[in-house]
């Protein structure tokens, strides 16, 4: 199903190519109100090689850039403390406004009961979104160094024109030197209305599904991103039409023959704070579905969605098996999501000792 390069051809088992940025975090207050934050880091794309290093145990590395000022410094920081890669990261100078590179902010706070969590991005002019295509020297990386898997997204794509250019140069990289590639859709319609809306969004991101090998994202993401419907489908998305989401990712296999896997994750919100939560992933003409975890009480719901995408690409790389490999990923961003900030926390026996029916338990 997935032809992965030997392992002792590649430095890397993984690489993420996309934004990184400082979170504040207000804990359990308000954005607008808090007179203090903590501070993480997180990014759509680098949240998925800092599970694969932090809880899986892969080398894994991160394309981005950064001003340098002590902010990217900082952000820096938080990613050696991840184990990831830092050897690729562009610094780009800092004028000491921010007119030509910045670091990117993301405040977000994360809702309670009927209040749902809020996010607020200040990444305007960030310093990645500025990388023009051959600025990262991929034939280096992919072809001399190796690497196993890449992983980029649809929030970095969205990053402006550069962004764009850059995602479809390292995918047809990626697959010149025999790299698997995985993308999270990820649509965000906030990122897409001042450069061209959902028109642009599907342009792009058609482009790059022809070299993409596991597409994930949900059902909204397939039908802004690359026109495909599902028909009938329950309202509460963890029911799900079974025969719907086959129909709809058998017209995108057939659309994109190139598609290995297509995989989302379920989730149906009854309050902030208390989800129903499953996954399911497309191989081979077949449905696999993840156990459900129904009634998940949950600390901090971002990068849920980025945990399942690490806990997936694991167990595709280390089973082959579509239904372990699902089973992984929703474990994973169940457990991400019991813990503060966008990162992972788990550990890989924590994962599949709540794939075996694990409960929560005192251990000692």
């Amino acid at each position: 199903m997935i032809q992965l390069r030997p392992k002792e051809e590649c430095m890397f088992d993984q690489v993420s190519l996309g934004e990184v940025m400082l979170r504040l975090d207000p804990g359990e207050g308000r954005i607008k109100t808090a007179r203090q934050f903590r501070a993480w880091e997180g990014g759509g794309e680098y949240n998925v090689a800092r599970g694969l290093r932090r809880c899986f145990g892969y080398k894994t590395a991160i394309l981005t850039a950064f001003a340098d000022n002590e902010i990217g410094r900082l952000i820096e920081d938080f990613i050696l403390q991840g184990g990831v890669d830092t050897s690729f990261i562009k610094w780009l100078p800092y004028d000491g406004i921010g007119r030509t590179a910045r670091n990117g902010l993301n405040f977000t706070e994360r809702g309670h009961g009927v209040r749902g969590a809020v996010g607020v991005s200040d990444r305007g002019n960030s310093a990645i979104s500025q990388i023009k295509p051959g600025e990262f020297d991929f034939d280096y990386l992919f072809g001399t160094l190796g690497v196993r898997w890449l992983h980029t997204g649809g929030i970095f794509a969205a990053l402006s024109e550069n962004s764009a250019a850059v995602t479809i140069e390292a995918v047809k990289e990626a697959k010149k030197y025999g790299t698997i590639v995985s993308y999270d859709l990820n649509y965000r319609p906030s990122m897409w209305k001042s450069i061209g809306g959902q028109e642009k969004a599907q342009a792009v991101n058609k482009e790059i599904a022809k070299y993409i090998d596991v597409m994930i994202g949900n059902e909204e993401d397939f039908t802004a991103c690359l026109g495909f419907e599902i028909e009938g489908n329950d309202e509460n998305l963890v029911e799900l039409n079974l025969n719907g989401y086959k129909k709809m990712m058998a017209k995108a296999a057939e659309s994109y023959p190139n598609f290995k896997v297509m995989a989302t994750t379920l989730r149906s919100v009854k309050t902030a704070i208390v989800n129903d939560w499953a996954a399911m992933c497309w191989a081979n003409g077949e449905i696999y579905f993840s156990n459900k975890y129904d009634g998940l009480e949950i600390m901090d719901r971002v990068g849920g969605g980025d945990s399942f995408a690490s806990g997936l690409i694991f167990g595709l790389m280390e089973t082959g098996d579509p239904e372990v490999a699902v089973n992984y990923g929703a474990a994973h961003g169940a457990l991400a999501m019991t813990t503060p900030g966008d990162t992972s926390m788990a550990s890989r026996k924590e994962v599949e000792a709540l794939m075996g029916g694990a409960g929560a338990r005192v251990q000692r």
